[in-house]
């Protein structure tokens, strides 16, 4: 059995803490959160320790991994903490803010020895694996192009103060829009090499983006774009498209997967679930129980969760620049 804390014992600390219930392999034994009465609190729902202080979580013993879910600005500090004092790390998206974070805690991880793996949960989401059987059985060709966006409510009730502030890692793009990048980077397969966009601030008051658009060119010289929209009121659109070879594909979490071949839309059966953010929570949580025990590589790597932030720094680059920026190091390893 895997002892698990949860620094960040918040909004999606909680969406970890349920998700953990339903894997056999690993038991929450601690959290924490700064305040005491909301630490006191988490604990009395979900169970386990509390703790006003990281630090002293990762002094428990009984603590053998670390789902870190704090604000994003904060993610370099505790996760090379974590990875220093032993700890498994699954490190809440993004990886950190800006790549010389990611690069910290990337050589912490490999001198700690213990596992880091990035919590990007479009890898574990019902429709987005049906759609990877799919492009690996080969019965659609390659994906030649991809469209892939996230338009959603940007003011929703977790929001915080941090959110809006781009030197704390906020943004609609880095906090939400990611989950439509990456998305479309892990499903073309590629490593992305040079990247395009236009970025802004068009519905709220605030110093981070709520809104972007970016065009992708992959290492094998195909092409994506994504939509981050953070919008002020409308309805939520979260979905994608591949252009392969021999046929397309349309993922959708309101209706599920279908395949378009000569003119026709065919449904995939079984590929949609409800609360499917829940449901894919819990398989990362097996994903990462499995690699721990096993002593596997990480389900999805620190490298690839480096290489999606180094998309976006490229993006805000790109949009301040009004130019198509390169990605230099373009590898998941």
């Amino acid at each position: 059995m895997i002892g698990v804390g949860i620094i960040g014992a918040g909004h999606f600390g909680a969406v970890h803490a349920r998700a953990m219930k339903g894997v056999k392999e690993v038991r929450l034994v601690a959290s924490c959160r700064e305040s005491k009465d909301a630490a006191a609190a988490f604990a009395e729902e979900h169970g386990g320790r509390s703790y006003g202080d990281w630090r002293a979580l990762l002094d428990d013993p009984t603590v053998d991994a670390v789902v870190i879910a704090t604000p994003h600005h904060l993610h370099e500090e505790i996760a090379v903490a974590a990875a220093r004092a032993g700890k498994h790390v699954l490190l809440e998206k993004p990886m950190a803010p800006s790549l010389s974070s990611c690069d910290a805690i990337l050589a912490a991880a490999d001198a700690g020895g213990g596992k880091l793996m990035i919590g990007h949960v479009m890898h574990f989401a019902l429709p987005c694996l049906k759609a990877k059987e799919i492009i690996d059985s080969g019965a659609l060709g390659a994906p030649v192009l991809g469209s892939s966006w996230m338009i959603k409510l940007w003011m929703e009730s977790n929001r915080r103060s941090w959110h809006l502030d781009q030197t704390c890692g906020g943004g609609m793009l880095m906090t939400a829009g990611i989950h439509a990048l990456d998305r479309l980077i892990w499903l073309m397969g590629q490593p992305v090499t040079g990247i395009t966009a236009m970025t802004g601030t068009y519905f709220h008051d605030q110093e981070a983006d709520d809104s972007a658009l970016l065009g992708l060119r992959f290492a094998n010289g195909r092409i994506g774009q994504v939509a981050s929209v953070g919008y002020r009121d409308g309805a939520v659109s979260f979905a994608m498209d591949l252009v392969c070879e021999k046929g397309t594909i349309r993922i959708d979490f309101d209706h599920g997967v279908f395949v378009g071949q000569e003119g026709v839309w065919a449904p995939v059966p079984h590929s949609l679930e409800p609360n499917w953010m829940d449901k894919a929570v819990m398989r990362e949580w097996q994903a990462m129980a499995a690699s721990i025990a096993n002593d596997t590589p990480s389900p999805v790597s620190g490298a690839y969760g480096r290489h999606v932030v180094a998309c976006i720094e490229a993006a805000y680059r790109a949009n301040a620049e009004r130019r198509e920026v390169q990605i230099v190091d373009a590898t998941f390893m």
